[in-house]
């Protein structure tokens, strides 16, 4: 069984599930809750809750959501990093979901800016990277980050990059992003992250685009499923796993997981079309739940 290194963020977010859309300067009613959220630690979550070693790097705040998020990791079964930055708050995001389970987020990275290679542990034990985009976007920790993939590539370790949402990706540009691709071994994104790097309005199009810059590309496609392709590879579509949507934050995460779980695995490296399936189950799984982690954390 493979062992995987997240790198990201790791947060607490703060859901309110609204009963209608917003109207400016008007009281919406909603439902608010907490949980554990980021999406290098939502990852390692479902990878740790289905089977597959994860060890998340953490950095968190001389605050009460530090401990409790930390605390949930334990109770998922990851391992991680205990960094507490002094003077720093936990990383906080607020999430807006509206009536049809699409959701909106303002996020605080907080004590996640500034990510390092002294945050990380030994690389020999580990047999793949997943590398959330957020920490490389931030541009306190661009600098740090860049060292860690450097590292990676002299450790011959294959990193998983997931870029991040295009508001975010739009900080840095198309050009800048699509130099950081060459660096990765598998790219996960959605479709319109996907058209934002390629150009490409046809996914099939934009898999073709971005697999001149990396080898492996999925584009996860909501409600008609996912597709991916190797470098000259066969190009594989997967559909939907049927579910009722309760909030789609955290379903891109899961579905990283349940690929990564294929990937990362020798023994099942070449089955495409089984990490594809595995994605798009674990993502199903995630939609019909509100917040971004497994249900119920291993005993």
């Amino acid at each position: 069984m493979p062992r995987i290194l997240c790198i990201g963020d790791i947060m607490l977010d703060v859901t309110a599930i609204l009963t209608r859309n917003i109207e400016i300067g008007v009281e919406t009613r909603s439902k608010i809750s907490t949980q554990g959220g980021g999406a290098a630690a939502n990852v390692a979550s479902w990878l740790s809750a289905h089977g597959t070693s994860a060890y998340l790097i953490a950095r968190v705040g001389e605050d009460a959501a530090g401990r409790v998020l930390l605390e949930e990791l334990d109770r998922f079964g990851v391992e991680h990093g205990n960094r507490v930055i002094a003077g720093a708050n936990t990383g906080v995001v607020m999430v807006l979901v509206d009536p049809l389970g699409e959701r909106t987020m303002f996020p605080d990275s907080g004590a996640n800016a500034g990510l390092g290679p002294a945050d990380l542990p030994e690389l020999n034990s580990f047999d793949a990277i997943y590398l959330s985009g957020y920490p490389l976007l931030n541009p306190i920790s661009r600098p740090g980050v860049l060292e860690i993939i450097a590292l990676a590539k002299t450790a011959n370790l294959p990193i998983i990059f997931d870029p991040s949402t295009v508001g975010v990706l739009l900080e840095v540009g198309v050009a800048q992003v699509r130099e950081w691709l060459q660096l990765m071994d598998a790219v996960i994104l959605n479709e319109e992250e996907a058209q934002f790097l390629s150009g490409k309005a046809n996914p099939i199009e934009a898999a073709a685009d971005l697999l001149t810059l990396t080898t492996t590309v999925v584009i996860k496609r909501g409600s008609n499923g996912a597709l991916g392709q190797n470098r000259g590879g066969q190009l594989i579509q997967v559909p939907a796993f049927p579910a009722t949507v309760v909030n789609t934050t955290g379903a891109g995460d899961a579905f990283a997981a349940g690929f990564i779980e294929f990937w990362a695995n020798p023994a099942k490296s070449e089955n495409l079309i089984g990490a594809l399936t595995r994605g798009a189950e674990l993502g199903a799984a995630c939609v019909a739940l509100i917040g971004a982690r497994p249900l119920v954390a291993p005993q």
